[in-house]
C-alpha cells in the first residue's frame, strides 16, 4: 500500500489542499507502524480486515471510472423527500450533481476542490477527530483519499431540505475506493444529511471511507447512513463526530445488504449540555458479516447519550457489536444509556456483543445491556392460534423487533421507505442488490448486471 502511494504520489497530491497533503506525511509513518488491523487488534477482534485487503483491486487516483450520465441510472424514489442531492462515484464527487440553489452561505461539493477554497476550515478541523496515527484504516484513507463530499452550514442557518449524498460504486473491474467526507455545522445551525451507499455493477469493491463531522454550540445534525450493497463489497466506514455546548446529534445506521461491513462510530460530547442519539439496524443472511464499533466519549458535564443497535441474523451470517461509553472525571451529571439486541433465526448465525462502560465520575446515571436470542415461541404460538400462518407470524415478530429503530427516523418519507424495505427484506424479496433502495431504482440494463 505504501508503494502504491509512492508510485502515485504526484497524482494523489496534485491540486490537493496543503493541509491534506501534509497529513499524508504523518499517515505514511502511522500506516507503516499500524498496518491493516487483524483480529489481534482488540478493537477488531471479530473482524480481521487483512484477508480482504490482500485481494487485488484497481486504484485510480485521478478518475472515478464512470463516464455516463448519472440521471440515466438513478432516479429518486422516496416519497415526499425533496433534497439537495449530490453524487460520489467510486469515491469522487460527480461533477454532474444537480440541485436547486443552496441557501446563502451553505456549501456542498467536492472535498478536493472545497478543501483548497476553505483553508481556514481545514486548518481548524481536518484530521482532528480521525487522526491518522489512531487506526490503520484511517491512516490508509488519509494517505490515499483524493476526494469525497464537503458540507458546510454557516452560523444560524437552518437547511430545511435534507442534504442527500448518494455514494455509488460502479465499473467493470474490481476497485479500491478511498473516500473522505467533511461536515461542519456551525453555531446554532441545523441540517439533515443522508448518505446512501449503492452498487451499480457486479464487480468487487473495497471501500475505505472516513467522515469527520463537527457540530458547534447549539447546532443540530440529523445524520443517516443507509447501506445496500451486493455481497462483493467490503466496506469500512469511519464516522467521527464532535459536539459542542448544547448541540444535538442524531445518527442512524441501516445495513440492509452487504458483503462485509465495519462501521467505526465515534462521538465526543465536548461541550456542556450536549446530547446525542445513535441507533442502528442490521439485517444479515447468507454469509454476510456486519461489525458495529462505537465509542461515546463524555468529556464534559451535564451531557446525555442514548444508543440502540438491533440486528436480525439469518443463515450463516455473523455479526459483532462493541459499544464503549467513557465518562471522564469532569463529566459529572452524565446520563448515558446503551442497548444492543439481536435476533438469531438459525442455529448457524453468530453474534458477538461487548457492551462496555468506563466511568471516572461519581455523579452519573449510566446503563448498558445486550441480548442475543431467538424468536419468542409463545408469541409465535399466540399469533398462529389466531389464524396467522407461521411465515407471516415470523415476519410480524421480526418487524416488531426492528420497529423501535425505524421509529427514530425523523424524515417521514424516508421512514416509510425504510419500513417497506425492511418488510421486503424479511420476506426475502430484497436478497440481492436489485434496486437503489432508499433513494432510487436502476434501469433495466443495470438491473440485469446486478448481483
Amino acid at each position: 500500500m505504501i508503494a502504491l502511494f509512492d508510485e502515485n504520489r504526484h497524482l494523489i497530491e496534485q491540486g490537493a489542499s496543503p493541509v491534506v497533503n501534509a497529513a499524508r506525511e504523518v499517515a505514511t509513518e502511522a500506516f507503516a507502524r499500524l498496518g491493516i488491523p487483524s483480529s489481534k487488534v482488540e478493537a477488531y477482534k471479530y473482524t480481521n480486515l487483512q484477508a480482504w485487503f490482500k485481494a487485488t483491486y484497481r486504484f485510480t487516483p485521478t478518475e472515478s471510472g464512470f463516464s455516463g450520465n448519472i440521471d440515466e441510472v438513478f432516479t429518486c424514489d422516496v416519497d415526499a423527500l425533496e433534497s439537495y442531492t449530490v453524487f460520489a462515484v467510486n469515491g469522487r464527487y460527480y461533477e454532474g450533481s444537480s440541485y436547486t440553489r443552496l441557501p446563502e452561505g451553505v456549501v456542498i461539493g467536492s472535498f478536493a476542490e472545497l478543501s483548497v477554497k476553505h483553508p481556514e476550515l481545514m486548518h481548524k478541523f481536518y484530521g482532528k477527530l480521525a487522526p491518522a496515527d489512531a487506526d490503520g484504516v484511517v491512516a490508509l484513507n488519509t494517505l490515499l483519499a483524493c476526494d469525497g463530499i464537503f458540507v458546510y452550514v454557516p452560523k444560524n442557518m437552518v437547511v430545511e431540505k435534507p442534504i442527500q449524498v448518494v455514494n455509488i460504486l460502479t465499473g467493470d473491474t474490481d476497485r479500491m475506493v478511498n473516500q473522505r467526507n467533511f461536515i461542519v455545522i456551525e453555531e446554532n445551525a441545523q441540517a439533515r444529511v443522508l448518505f446512501c451507499d449503492h452498487t451499480l455493477s457486479n464487480s468487487r469493491f473495497l471501500v475505505n471511507s472516513v467522515t469527520e463531522g463537527f457540530v458547534d454550540a447549539s447546532g443540530n445534525l440529523d445524520f443517516y447512513n443507509i447501506q445496500n450493497q451486493h455481497n462483493g463489497v467490503v466496506q469500512v466506514g469511519g464516522y467521527y463526530f464532535n459536539q459542542e455546548t448544547k448541540s444535538v446529534l442524531s445518527a442512524n445506521y441501516f445495513t440492509l445488504n452487504t458483503g462485509v461491513t465495519r462501521n467505526n462510530i465515534f462521538a465526543r460530547l465536548g461541550g456542556v449540555h450536549a446530547e446525542n442519539h445513535i441507533s442502528g439496524l442490521y439485517l444479515t443472511d447468507k454469509n454476510m458479516h456486519v461489525d458495529n464499533f462505537s465509542f461515546i466519549d463524555h468529556a464534559m458535564p451535564d451531557c446525555e447519550s442514548n444508543e440502540l443497535f438491533k440486528g436480525v441474523m439469518d443463515d450463516g451470517s455473523t455479526g459483532a457489536f462493541t459499544g464503549r461509553i467513557m465518562v471522564r472525571p469532569d463529566a459529572q451529571r452524565t446520563n448515558a444509556y446503551q442497548s444492543n439486541n439481536n435476533l438469531l433465526l438459525t442455529d448457524n448465525a453468530r453474534m458477538n456483543t461487548r457492551p462496555q462502560l468506563e466511568i471516572y465520575a461519581d455523579d452519573v446515571k449510566c446503563s448498558h445491556g445486550a441480548t442475543v436470542g431467538q424468536l419468542d415461541e409463545k408469541a409465535l404460538f399466540y399469533l398462529r392460534a389466531r389464524g396467522i400462518g407461521k411465515e407471516e407470524a415470523t415476519i410480524l415478530l421480526m418487524y416488531a423487533f426492528a420497529y423501535e429503530v425505524i421509529e427514530k427516523i425523523q424524515l417521514p418519507g424516508l421512514k416509510e421507505q425504510i419500513r417497506l424495505l425492511v418488510e421486503k427484506r424479511f420476506r426475502g424479496e430484497l436478497d440481492k442488490c436489485d434496486s437503489c433502495i432508499v433513494c432510487g431504482q436502476l434501469n433495466d440494463k443495470i438491473l440485469n448486471a446486478s448481483v
